[in-house]
């Protein structure tokens, strides 16, 4: 074996490491291909990747790649002159330019050619060679050497492809070409059937290998790879079972898939061990033993007790290193490191359980290609963490991927920030059969097998829409299969009267239930830009002002921060409402569409979609500060948060209403430290959260906003001061962790921002801001309103004093300058240094994630409950009413699909509840039929005295009536006055269907004015 360097080694080890620890370097370097050590040097290649001890080698093929578009005839073939084509790395998809600067209908799709030239060694000769894919868009025919290796076409999933019939060893050149076609009418060849999923609204459609690629050199007795599409195999299951979360400790379960295909009989030992993020060895016990024939297969199991475990979390993304060994006469032949997580799950009562603490999801549903401008899907690792690590500072927990599974980058990235994921398989919209729903389960087998060892993912989703049972059954019995142990809930979008779904919840609307935990895939879909703050700052963005939407005003769609942020706070405040501690059935939370701007179907004046808490850049939006204020806790909030809504840099002429988001309990609000409103004036308060302070004039200097706690002292305190006028440019660079590689891929995130002569941003500059780049790197760009978006312009201008440019850095390491220049500003400079990466024959070692570690940033969980009881459900024994009286018990039967009404006469218009016990009745909570369209007069009584009389408004789902609390045993509710029409609150979906308002009427009277339909009624006495 060449041996590595000692300054190398000590590269590797640090600085301080003794000689005598050299051979374990070596050793730990021998296992880096699973792991991604940092070797970057050709020695360091030359010292492990032909070493003939090692057993197993994970190459890097995402370096040096040629790209071209159009027919290319013949260019499968090794001869084939690619001279011309373009130099790239992946991952990189050909049309990456289109992102954000042309509407996802008109993004650019056709035929692409990609090819790589590599070599392997004389060593290499007699194993076996997988290349694996993580996935490309939309469908690829492989070729090697000029022979065809395999195709792919869901446009989703990894997959593998063994190359091993067709390779050249001896340092001979190996050409692999890749034909890519992107066509939204791409249909598959054995069925010629389009893909549901390969959607013009959603699926925004970057073109060619956009995912990561790997080349493995394996033994002929391996542990197979995860990869069921082609290769038919499913690789290593690492879970646990029978944990105890107080004593930490839980027993650890190993399957892995073993082949053989060496020429003979081999009898062969599992050996396991376990490795935390310190790299502490923390389990090390052997599994079973078994005689494996010649061109077979099987299954070996291994299993212990752990102790001292870390649990995985949310914020707390703590993983393990299981290393997976094949011993053959007590010699190691094979080696599998998988990077997991052990958590425990429960979904029942109506709640979401994780390591035995109730915890209500707030958070995301996300577009699966989670793009960027200029740059598409195929971003670097540490991009992924910093934009999924951004939904946990923001306190979201949840991210639902939407419609097709996330790649495994992103995946992976969840695992490392504690970000739960639900991972969908593939669909567009509503159920589906024959092929495509067969193509549907494939991509579900696929998505689970790849990723069930992924930690983070608690949910499987079968629909964006709701499936009939006999699918969810299906759906389910894939689960099984390949994860039966993995402790993940599997359901779709609605779901909400099918008992097999183990978690479902409509879109817009909040669901409870006491079963199956019910969360919102998306409550909230409102757009709005970063750019517009308010009516009252440049550029004089009125709100709601916009193009007509279906020829119809579009005020939603094209909202300023202020109200954007204010209707996030609305929007969720029925869900804390029902949230767990609030009774029996309650609402398991939902998710807000969507982080981040994305270039999927759009509604307002832009070409892509709006509704992000961030901007297409990251760059926070005044939502995202609102929603980390209501979300910061698991259910109840432990501490309290506050964030005054918009900036305070007006003129005298202005006077404005101004919101504050906040947990606590009241709140003041100051400038220049004086009370606005007197001593005793506090912000009239709303949805929970909402603290409104009207008619505020302008003045300069600092505006303060004070929370106080239930015992009346200052809790929390957040401050908008009026900064000068702008004086400068300020650039900072954000980049991995390990500095910009130069590999042709990676990116570095250049920030610019206009400041006062005190150095703080200026809110309201709008400066057009011109850039140069000079070194080994590419200019990407970023994006604002304008021409095009501004997308890969070196000039562009600053929105709210602030924006972010991308630079892409070359093959060759060296000084990056970039400069920034405004007219009548101090011009700014930045020097970035990017670094060598090397590759051998077209191998590199280092890993794409390689420098990437799990983030502890909310520690290990809450210790006791997350949630008080604020209220008890009172069981009801009877039911009685004016009319249908046969059905009056789906009026509380825990299934929203399920409604009692009467005949539709007001005479008729009651219904009465005898409860279990005589109970002090403080609330009664209603879904009405036409919660969204229909107010109800009503009366309620209890043992015939009237404790509410009056009128319910619209709402997502939930009417509390407030009852003057008296103690009694039967409860009416009675329509007091004819049923009133409203005007519709929500508006339509994107296609123009109707939304949902509750449960069609049986006898067609939903327009009769003494109709009273309930969907369920649930009756509480306060806990005091």
């Amino acid at each position: 074996m060449t041996q590595f360097s000692r300054r190398n080694l000590l590269k590797l080890m640090g600085a301080t490491a003794p000689a005598l620890l050299l051979p374990k370097a070596i050793l730990r370097a021998q296992k880096s291909a699973a792991g991604g050590m940092d070797l970057d040097t050709i020695e360091d290649l030359k010292a492990f990747a032909f070493d003939e001890k090692s057993p197993r080698k994970k190459f890097n093929f995402n370096l040096d790649w040629k790209v071209a578009t159009g027919g290319q005839q013949g260019a499968e073939e090794p001869a084939f002159n690619d001279r011309d084509w373009k130099l790239v790395s992946l991952p990189y998809a050909w049309n990456e330019d289109d992102a954000f600067k042309k509407d996802i209908h008109d993004l650019s799709v056709g035929i692409a050619w990609y090819r790589k030239s590599f070599k392997l060694p004389e060593s290499a000769r007699g194993m076996k060679i997988i290349m694996e894919c993580e996935g490309i868009r939309h469908a690829g025919t492989f070729y090697l050497n000029g022979k065809k290796v395999g195709l792919s076409e869901n446009g989703i999933m990894a997959f593998g492809f063994d190359l091993t019939p067709y390779i050249h060893f001896g340092g001979t050149e190996n050409i692999l070409a890749a034909r890519i076609d992107n066509s939204w009418d791409y249909r598959e060849v054995a069925t010629n059937s389009k893909y549901q999923w390969n959607d013009r609204n959603f699926y925004a459609n970057y073109g060619g290998i956009n995912k990561n690629v790997y080349l493995h050199v394996l033994p002929t007795l391996y542990q197979t790879l995860p990869l069921l599409e082609n290769l038919g195999t499913t690789g290593v299951y690492v879970y646990a079972t029978d944990y105890a979360v107080a004593k930490k400790q839980a027993i650890l379960h190993i399957q892995s898939e073993v082949k053989n295909e060496s020429s003979a009989s081999q009898k062969v030992q599992l050996e396991v061990t376990v490795k935390d993020m310190e790299g502490k060895l923390c389990g090390r016990f052997s599994g079973e033993t078994k005689e494996i024939a010649s061109g077979k297969s099987a299954d070996l199991k291994a299993e212990n007790l752990m102790k001292d475990l870390h649990f995985w979390s949310w914020g707390y993304g703590y993983l393990y290193e299981v290393e997976t060994s094949l011993l053959v006469n007590d010699k190691k032949v094979d080696a599998v490191n998988t990077i997991t997580g052990f958590r425990k799950t429960a979904f029942e009562k109506g709640m979401v359980y994780l390591n035995d603490r109730v915890i209500q999801m707030h958070g995301y549903a996300q577009r699966t290609t989670n793009e960027w401008p200029g740059i598409g899907n195929s971003v670097p690792a540490w991009l992924s963490d910093y934009s999924n690590g951004l939904m946990v500072q923001g306190n979201a927990n949840l991210v639902r991927w939407m419609h097709v599974t996330p790649w495994k980058q992103d995946v992976e990235s969840c695992d490392r920030v504690g970000l739960i994921q639900a991972m969908p398989a593939g669909d567009s919209e509503g159920d589906v059969t024959g092929t495509r729903w067969d193509q549907r389960k494939a991509v579900m087998s696929q998505a689970i097998v790849y990723n069930r060892n992924n930690p983070s993912i608690l949910f499987y989703e079968c629909g964006n829409h709701g499936i009939s049972r006999a699918h969810m059954l299906e759906m389910k019995a894939i689960r099984d299969q390949y994860d039966p142990n993995g402790g993940r809930a599997i359901g779709s979008r609605e779901m909400l009267d099918i008992p097999e779904a183990e978690y479902g919840g409509e879109m817009l609307y909040i669901n409870k239930s006491s079963t199956k935990p019910l969360w919102a895939m998306e409550y909230s879909r409102d757009e709005g830009l970063r750019k517009y703050w308010d009516d009252y700052t440049p550029p004089f963005h009125k709100d709601g002002d916009g193009p007509l939407y279906k020829n119809e005003p579009a005020q939603t769609y094209n909202r300023n921060m202020d109200t954007h942020a204010i209707e996030n706070v609305v929007r969720w405040h029925e869900y804390w409402d029902g949230r767990p501690g609030t009774g029996d059935r309650v609402s398991s939370g939902g998710v807000n569409i969507v982080f981040s701007d994305s270039n999927t179907h759009h509604r307002g004046e832009s070409n892509y979609r709006t509704s992000g808490e961030v901007d297409a850049m990251r760059i926070k939006k005044q939502n995202y500060y609102a929603n980390q204020v209501i979300w910061n806790g698991w259910v109840d909030i432990p501490s309290t948060g506050i964030h005054i809504i918009g900036h305070w840099n007006y003129t005298d002429k202005v006077t404005k209403d101004i919101y504050v988001v906040s947990t606590a309990d009241k709140v003041i609000l100051l400038l220049n430290g004086k009370q606005i409103g007197g001593k005793n004036l506090s912000g009239e308060r709303s949805d929970e959260f909402l603290f409104k302070f009207a008619g505020v004039h302008w003045q300069p200097g600092e505006l303060t906003a004070k929370g106080f706690d239930s015992k009346g002292k200052v809790a929390c305190t957040h401050t908008l001061t009026t900064t000068g006028t702008p004086v400068a440019l300020r650039l900072k660079v954000m980049q991995a962790p390990g500095g910009l590689q130069a590999d042709g891929h990676d990116l570095a995130m250049v920030e610019v921002e206009v400041v006062d002569k005190e150095g703080r941003r200026c809110p309201t500059a709008l400066n057009m801001i011109n850039f140069d780049v000079q070194g080994p790197a590419t200019w990407k760009g970023g994006i604002a309103v304008g021409p095009g978006n501004y997308i890969g312009a070196t000039s562009l201008p600053v929105e709210g004093g602030v924006n972010r440019v991308f630079i892409r850095a070359g093959r060759s390491a060296g000084r990056i300058t970039v400069q920034a220049k405004s007219e009548g500003l101090k011009e700014a400079t930045l020097t970035v240094k990017s670094q060598a990466v090397e590759a051998l024959d077209g191998l590199a070692l280092k890993l794409p994630a390689a420098a990437l570690n799990g983030k502890l940033t909310r520690g290990p969980g809450p210790d006791g409950p997350t949630y008080t009881v604020k209220r008890n459900a009172q069981k009801i024994i009877a039911v009685t009413a004016g009319a249908n009286t046969e059905s009056a018990k789906n009026s509380y039967d825990d299934n929203e699909r399920t409604a009692w009404e009467n005949d539709g006469l007001l005479s008729t218009a009651w219904i009465e509840y005898t409860l279990e016990r005589p109970a002090s009745i403080d609330e009664v909570v209603l879904k009405l039929n036409g919660f969204r369209t229909k107010i109800y007069p009503l009366r309620i009584t209890v043992d015939g005295k009237t404790v509410f009389d009056g009128k319910t408004g619209q709402n997502l789902g939930y009417f509390t009536a407030v009852c003057k609390s008296v103690k009694g045993a039967k409860v009416r509710i009675q329509l007091a006055a004819n049923l009133q029409n409203s005007g519709d609150f929500m508006g339509e979906e994107m296609g123009g269907k109707k939304l949902g308002d509750g449960v069609a009427s049986k006898s067609g009277n939903e327009n009769a004015k003494g109709r009273l339909s309930i969907i369920e009624a649930e009756i509480y006495e306060m806990v005091k």
